[in-house]
This record gives C-alpha cells, sequence and structure tokens, in this order.
C-alpha cells in the first residue's frame, strides 16, 4: 500500500513547471562544459607579473659578495635608504614571488636554500 504523500509528491513533482520551461532560454555553453574554470592562481603563474625596478635593484644587490660581516648592512642603508629589518622583509617577499623565480632562478634558488636551512636550524 502506497503512502498518500508521496502520491501527492509524485503529482506535484510531475505538475509543476520548470523555470527553463516558463522562459524559454537555451542552455549556457560554459556551464555544460567539463573543463574546470581556471583558478586565480592558474591565471598568476601564466603571466608572471613584471617586478619593479626596486626589486630589481634589490635582486641585484643580493647577487654581491660581502667580505665583511657589517659592510652589506650599511650598504643596505646608503642604498636603499631601508633598515636592515625591512630590507629583509621585502627580500623574503621576492624570494616566493614567481617573477623574481623567473629573473634569476640561481640566485632566487640559493636564497631560498639558505632561508630553508635557517628555518630548520631555528626548529631544533
Amino acid at each position: 500500500m502506497k503512502h498518500p504523500a508521496s502520491d501527492a509528491r509524485a503529482l506535484d513533482a510531475e505538475a509543476s513547471p520548470t523555470v527553463e520551461d516558463d522562459l524559454d532560454v537555451e542552455p549556457d555553453a560554459d556551464l555544460d562544459s567539463d573543463a574546470p574554470a581556471p583558478s586565480p592562481e592558474a591565471a598568476a603563474a601564466e603571466e608572471p607579473l613584471a617586478l619593479s625596478e626596486r626589486e630589481l635593484q634589490i635582486l641585484a644587490f643580493e647577487s654581491k659578495w660581502w667580505k665583511h660581516a657589517g659592510s652589506k648592512e650599511q650598504a643596505i642603508r646608503d642604498e636603499f635608504d631601508l633598515s636592515a629589518t625591512r630590507y629583509y622583509q621585502l627580500l623574503n617577499g621576492l624570494l616566493d614571488n614567481p617573477a623574481a623565480l623567473a629573473q634569476d632562478p640561481v640566485l632566487i634558488g640559493r636564497l631560498r636554500r639558505i632561508r630553508s636551512t635557517r628555518a630548520r636550524t631555528r626548529r631544533r
């Protein structure tokens, strides 16, 4: 024996028109495609943003070698008018920038290795 409520729901489902029936709308081709929409990260990876002049100067500066411990910090103040802390914050942000990696992959790879080694040492 069928339950009367299930019969009523079946009749309602058959009788009630859908929105598409009322509007005479064709299906959207974009919604029917199986291809996923590109993520913002993928779009950014396809077209890396160009580095600013200051970021290029920081990369060039970082590729230099320093003989004395304090001379680099003094040169940072003289050349960029920044504290050493702020300079290293900017440099750390550049290490995660795909445009910087494209600009100088050897330098960015070396600096990333140094960063990860220091982070591992701090965790010990």
